[in-house]
């Protein structure tokens, strides 16, 4: 018999855990993310089948725990839950909080029992909370690689998240505040995978989730390298970014020229990223001797240079674009994707018939004020008005306000009523 995901007790349901386990699930998806499937299967006693780890894996990927309201302690779905919308909320639920670290004690005075964590730095995390369900599509993407190394065009769906995207490598990049802001560009556009080398402020780093602005997912699952080999060692195709020519036997591509290449790559099953130099003078001629191309960008002879993120955002909206999985502007749930063109915010194109109307109404309301002297350029000025409204391509709301505007002016409103003299 399959082991299954259950909620845990309490009123609330509790985490979700593996059956017979007494593993919560974000134990087996931290595990399958960051050792692989064969170390998640392991945690179990007995452990794991596939198909069980699977199941497992779903479950949170398509975010099941809300329906059963029951969520795994360190996610954030948890703290959204729980209504904790700022840091000092989160604080005060507890009597009092140690820091090992540096022994310092808070006392809060909360209901729930003293709690002890490393440092503030930690505290803070888990109260951020970790998107678990992130780690487990992440997972379901390794997944689909192995079942099918020639990843196929799908439809833009829910499932559009699962489709393979480039690795964005910064090689010692000096402040975390612009890998923050490069994560929020990756997010805007679709990429998810970002790899650092050497990051001159350390890492992980908090300045870094604050410049995210929300892309904290791609933040959480950054990973540091010391070396540019290490970090780029399990990929089959690189390209460098630089500003400056170099002498050397490159393919020379731009931005678009770039995703079209890594994504005919990708779709063979070829793992592909682009990297990116420090803000100060970009990468050095020996790491751009390693790419397989270099990427160059159309800008201004004079002043070429583009700070990190704007490096990074030119080449996301390329790879968006070429997939062609974006939208214009946010969905929600009270807006749904548009396409280019006019927007008439719901109201249909006016028929020639509301427009003819429209057009008697307007000539009898200026022959009745004299508007047409000399008369016998009634028809040419006539003429003249239809042409130019015709051109607005006018919406059946349009029409009916711009009669309600001549209406109003022919024979006044309310207070402001005059007879025309």
């Amino acid at each position: 018999m399959l082991r299954k995901v259950i909620p845990g007790s309490g009123a609330s349901g509790g985490a979700p855990a593996v059956e017979g386990s007494g593993l919560s699930v974000a134990s087996f998806i931290r595990t399958a993310y960051e050792d692989g499937l064969a170390a998640a299967q392991s945690l179990a006693e007995p452990a794991l089948s596939s198909q069980e780890l699977r199941g497992v894996i779903d479950f949170c990927a398509d975010e099941a725990c809300t329906a059963a309201n029951a969520f795994c302690p360190g996610c954030r779905k948890w703290t959204e839950r729980e209504g904790l919308a700022t840091f000092d909320q989160y604080c005060a639920r507890y009597q009092s909080i140690t820091f090992t670290e540096t022994g310092l004690v808070l006392t809060p005075g909360g209901p729930l029992p003293p709690a002890t964590f490393p440092s503030l730095e930690a505290l803070a995390k888990s109260w951020a909370g970790e998107e678990v369900w992130y780690l487990a599509r992440r997972v379901i993407r390794r997944l689909k690689r192995l079942e099918d190394p020639r990843p196929k065009r799908m439809a833009a769906t829910a499932d559009d998240d699962l489709l393979p995207s480039p690795t964005l490598v910064l090689v010692r990049p000096q402040l975390a505040d612009n890998i923050g802001m490069v994560a929020r560009a990756m997010a805007n556009f679709g990429l998810d995978d970002l790899r650092l080398v050497d990051p001159r402020d350390g890492w992980p780093n908090e300045k870094a989730r604050a410049a995210a602005s929300g892309a904290n997912f791609i933040i959480d699952a950054a990973k540091a390298s010391p070396t540019l080999a290490e970090a780029i060692g399990d990929l089959n195709f690189v390209c460098a970014t630089t500003a400056r020519q170099r002498d050397l036997a490159k393919p020379v591509l731009t931005p678009e020229q770039a995703v079209q290449e890594i994504r005919r790559r990708m779709n063979v099953g070829e793992r592909c990223g682009v990297i990116f130099g420090p803000e100060r003078a970009g990468l050095e001629t020996d790491e751009v001797a390693v790419a397989d191309a270099v990427v160059m960008a159309p800008v201004n002879p004079r002043f070429a240079s583009l700070n990190l993120a704007q490096a990074v955002l030119l080449l996301s909206y390329e790879w968006l674009k070429e997939t062609k999985r974006g939208t214009l502007g946010r969905v929600t749930t009270y807006e749904s994707a548009l396409e280019p063109g006019l927007h008439t915010r719901g109201s249909p194109p006016a028929t020639k018939e509301e427009l003819l109307g429209f057009f008697h109404h307007l000539e009898a309301e200026l022959d009745r004020l004299g508007f047409f002297n000399p008369p016998y350029k009634r028809q040419t000025v006539m003429r003249n008005i239809m042409t130019m409204f015709a051109r607005m391509n006018a919406s059946e709301q349009e029409v009916r306000t711009l009669r309600g505007i001549v209406a109003t002016l022919s024979r006044g409103k309310g207070a402001g009523r005059k007879s025309p003299t």
